[in-house]
């Protein structure tokens, strides 16, 4: 396998592990999320290869996007500035995280903590969630001042319904993981320091089975998702672009910065 800067990958078995490395919240950029569409090619590759947990290092799963990033242009207090330049062209992030979405073999994602935003859209791209009472699961976009993205519009809507997608764009709120096990958001919900072993035993359980039969189930059950998260990415980019040049923008992700409820003013 591929040595990587953000992420480690480990072969056990039947089941790979991926585990980001960037703790300790694990903020995503475009390089992280190639890296990990670059390891799961791999995976797919590999015909010893049945399952992969993703995982991570740190107190967070995936915190999304980190605005407050100092290598900015600009600070998030400038009004002039664009506080989402600093995560590269959003448009090729979504093709790599398009790429993820078309994976041929099962994932098992391991939630030990936050999986916020584009965070979010990480896990729900697995097959399934390993959660702990401490996961916080949240799609904070309409609270930046901003649209959803990572193609969660169409993910997250599968997974958990579309009333229960809404709630949780509309309100920005967080999930725990005993709401998000009665929601179907997490599949399998243990203590914390479970989280991974869980999710390894439930990756392995996966390989047992027959390899040829597993992409061949996967393939129809997922039915065409990946296109649906390509397409749905299109407008959620062009709403993305539109809406990082307001000033609502500017003053969300400033709040969120500084722990704040934002001041909107619908412009």
């Amino acid at each position: 396998m591929t040595t990587y800067k953000d992420i480690a990958v480990e072969i056990r078995g039947h089941i790979a592990i991926i585990e980001i490395r960037k703790p300790p919240l694990n903020f995503f950029d475009i390089l992280l999320i190639q890296q990990i569409a670059n390891a799961l090619d791999e995976i797919d590759a590999n015909p010893e290869l049945r399952a992969t947990v993703l995982c991570a290092q740190g107190k967070a799963f995936c915190a999304g996007a980190d605005f407050s990033d100092p290598n900015r242009k600009e600070t998030v207090a400038d009004a002039s500035g664009d506080p989402a330049d600093n995560l590269g062209s959003i448009g090729h992030l979504y093709m790599e995280a398009v790429r993820i979405f078309r994976a041929k073999k099962p994932i098992v994602a391991a939630v030990q903590g936050a999986a916020i935003g584009g965070g979010l859209g990480l896990a729900v791209s697995a097959d399934f969630r390993v959660a702990c009472p401490e996961t916080r699961f949240a799609a904070n976009f309409t609270r930046l001042g901003f649209h959803p993205g990572f193609g969660l519009t169409v993910s997250l809507t599968e997974l958990i319904g579309k009333n229960n997608a809404e709630l949780m764009f509309y309100t920005s709120r967080r999930v725990g993981g005993e709401e998000a096990l009665k929601m179907g958001l997490a599949n399998v919900l243990v203590p914390q320091d479970q989280v991974r072993d869980a999710a390894i035993k439930l990756a392995e359980e996966i390989a047992e089975n027959s390899p040829l039969g597993l992409l061949s189930t996967r393939a129809t059950m997922r039915g065409g998702l990946a296109d649906r998260v390509a397409k749905a990415t299109e407008h959620e980019l062009a709403e993305q672009t539109r809406l990082r040049k307001t000033e609502d923008f500017k003053e969300g992700v400033k709040a969120t910065a500084e722990r704040r409820l934002p001041n909107f003013k619908g412009r």
